[in-house]
């Protein structure tokens, strides 16, 4: 039997670029209102990092790329018409990242409480982990509307601990943008980021307590942040 020695700890966890790869569906779903608006479809290695900061923020970026001029006044329309496609792809080929369940597993065989404090609407996030079976290793899974404020507001990350029954002082982010690691600092938690997720700046050049390459070498991160108090310190500067 594991020992418990995160007994009192909650990680939280981002989703898209951090547990699972989403990259292809939520491109996908871009790519397609592109085309059906006469505009050239944008290569995933592009698209991919605009994810992160929400589907308005995506498609802005997106429809601009490709040489639209941003109408904010069809904004309402052209979310609505994302979000139906989305859902009806969710999960065609998003999986979640090598090593991602045998970490989770772990982390919760050693008595941490798991969350998830996305930017994705909470009925997304629920959708796709129950499409590919990771609903059920989360004590609560917040989007936006799940709470109060957002990332980057410390009130996402607070409040998503707080639903799982967790301590907001003795908790732990994982992600892979400055969102993430804006949100963490502001709540006053330390952030791990995945160098394989979404942003346009490198993982390793925005700060982060610690930096992943691979699921295989979380446990380790958070034991060296736990261990060392970095993690406590952070929360009583806050």
């Amino acid at each position: 039997m594991a020992e418990r020695d995160l007994e009192g700890w909650t990680i939280a966890f981002d989703l898209d670029g951090t547990l699972v790869e989403t990259a292809p569906d939520i491109v996908g779903t871009l790519n397609r209102l592109l085309v059906q608006h006469d505009l050239p479809a944008l290569p995933l290695e592009i698209a991919r990092n605009y994810i992160g900061h929400g589907a308005v923020a995506l498609l802005k970026q997106g429809f601009t790329a490709a040489g639209m001029a941003w109408d904010e006044a069809a904004s309402p329309a052209l979310l609505e018409a994302f979000l139906v496609d989305y859902m009806a792809h969710i999960a065609d080929e998003s999986t979640a990242y090598p090593g991602a369940i045998e970490a989770l597993d772990g982390l919760a065989a050693r008595g941490a409480i798991l969350c998830v404090a996305t930017n994705k609407p909470t009925d997304l996030a629920v959708a796709l982990f129950r499409a590919i079976g990771l609903e059920d290793r989360f004590a609560a899974i917040c989007g936006p509307k799940s709470v109060s404020a957002r990332k980057p507001d410390a009130a996402h990350i607070r409040e998503a601990v707080l639903q799982a029954g967790g301590d907001p002082a003795r908790a732990i982010m994982v992600g892979d943008s400055i969102t993430d690691l804006d949100a963490a600092r502001a709540t006053g938690v330390a952030c791990i980021l995945t160098t394989f997720g979404y942003t346009l700046t490198p993982a390793a050049e925005l700060g982060a307590d610690a930096l992943i390459e691979h699921f295989d070498a979380l446990p380790a991160a958070i034991e060296r942040l736990v261990g060392g108090g970095q993690a406590l310190r952070r929360a009583s500067n806050a």
